[in-house]
């Protein structure tokens, strides 16, 4: 064990640490923030109640967070999934937001009744969305990662940043809170039912 004088030297150096991301992901939103929009097209997806276009995800919003979601078969994704259901509604305050999978939408409906999820999701099965906007992955389908997007006066629809998820990213909270137990995530994976 460590002695109290080693306690406190260490965790000095966790708040230096903690200070440096916390200032290096507000500059890794400045740089986001610089990208120049590229125009992209007004895709149309599948829903429960039929075709949405990008265009209507952004409901009365200007901007559009939209999430890539490998669907029912990833244990990953259904983990970030439970996560976004104590965001969604701050996030549809602030930007549109909705989840995309390549799953069928009957698939889909039941997947996110069976977890209780309670944000929009559509799918891309059908569309070339996941593939143009880079989660496509050779042979193995799509992975996961999000997109923005904005809509301008005129209608055109713009991407602005995208980033991938993986285990540990900074996209699900769970990581972050299992991080600072003494043996860390250790074998511990995501399960569809706890």
């Amino acid at each position: 064990m460590y002695t109290l004088e080693t306690n406190n030297d260490l965790e000095k150096s966790i708040q230096d640490l903690e200070q440096t991301i916390a200032a290096n992901k507000q500059k890794l939103a400045g740089l986001r923030r610089q990208l120049l929009g590229v125009e992209v097209l007004d895709y149309e997806f599948e829903t429960h109640s039929g075709t949405i276009s990008l265009s209507q995800l952004f409901g009365d919003k200007d901007e559009l967070i939209l999430v890539s979601n490998m669907g029912k078969s990833c244990r990953y994704c259904t983990l970030w999934g439970d996560n976004y259901n104590g965001i969604a509604s701050p996030l549809a305050d602030r930007a549109g937001f909705a989840v995309a999978s390549p799953d069928s939408v009957e698939d889909q409906q039941a997947f996110a009744e069976s977890r209780g999820w309670k944000f929009r999701m559509v799918s891309h099965a059908h569309n070339s969305w996941g593939k143009d906007e880079g989660f496509a992955i050779e042979g193995r389908g799509f992975g996961p990662g999000v997109v923005t997007y904005s809509k301008e006066s005129d209608g055109k629809i713009y991407r602005h940043a995208r980033a991938g998820f993986g285990p540990g990213d900074n996209f699900c909270n769970m990581w972050d809170f299992v991080d600072m137990l003494p043996t860390g995530v250790g074998d511990w994976m995501p399960k569809y039912d706890y």
